[in-house]
């Protein structure tokens, strides 16, 4: 597989783990120039060296929180000084809490918002610039199915993150046809986030061991397992690519089926 990356430059944001990190080494493997970002300056660094073991591009990272204003323009502005420009943006966060709506405070509704669209909104203003001075320029945004089906015990993540799909969309028609913007949607992955909760319920007694409780997550997937993160990453640098110059506005299932069922 070669798209064709080479000398592009992409920002991912969150991504020191998970989905982001997973599309971060997608696109560094494909030849691009990748900035990872995230808080903690410990995991910032073991993830660029974890990209960097697959990079065919240089890999560089930039400590920031998505959530202030300031530190996503001097993220952006990092990049482009780093490399000349930025032709691909990707858009990714951590999860918002769990819970029930009655057990969700008033609170943690603004932040999942802040968290989740909002990052975005600043990212995709700071970063268009570069992006529509570009031969290839795109935005993707990680959401998850649950914009489509929602996710019992993840009210915030079902309501906050359909706003990233209507941003998407309508970024697909006013930024075309300079900027592609599109939206990837995952299913299950065994992502650390997953791994956390199946550990969790394995010490609560939910089930015997680590493996049972992983099956238990493909529940209702029809290729009977979850994800493995690059499989994720790798559409992402497929949509990045010039093979996928004309899609735009797509909000695209990666979830082995689920939404099938």
């Amino acid at each position: 597989m070669h798209f064709e990356l080479d000398d592009q430059t992409a920002l991912v944001t969150a991504s020191t783990s998970g989905l982001g990190k997973a599309s971060a080494t997608a696109l560094a493997a494909e030849g691009a120039n990748v900035v990872l970002c995230g808080r903690d300056e410990e995991r910032l660094d073991a993830a660029i060296e974890d990209v960097r073991g697959e990079a065919t591009g240089d890999v560089e990272g930039v400590s920031a929180d998505i959530t202030d204003p300031d530190d996503v323009e001097a993220l952006v502005d990092a990049t482009v000084e780093t490399f000349g420009g930025l032709d691909h943006l990707v858009l990714s966060a951590g999860g918002p809490p769990s819970g029930p709506f009655l057990d969700i405070d008033e609170a943690d509704w603004y932040d999942a918002y802040d968290l989740l669209v909002m990052s975005a909104v600043r990212a995709v203003k700071a970063a268009h610039p570069h992006l529509s001075e570009s031969d290839a320029g795109t935005v993707t945004a990680i959401t998850s199915t649950s914009v489509e089906t929602p996710i019992g015990g993840l009210v915030l993540s079902n309501a906050v993150r359909r706003g990233v799909i209507g941003l998407v969309e309508t970024l697909a028609v006013e930024l075309a046809p300079d900027v592609r913007a599109n939206a990837v949607m995952p299913g299950p992955f065994e992502t650390p986030r997953i791994e956390e909760l199946v550990e969790q319920s394995v010490e609560r007694d939910e089930y015997a061991d680590y493996e049972t409780g992983l099956a238990d997550k493909a529940t209702g997937v029809p290729m009977d397992r979850v994800g493995a993160p690059r499989e994720l990453g790798d559409v992402v640098a497929f949509l990045a690519s010039e093979r996928a110059s004309y899609i735009n506005g797509v909000s695209l299932p990666i979830d082995g089926g689920r939404l099938l069922e």
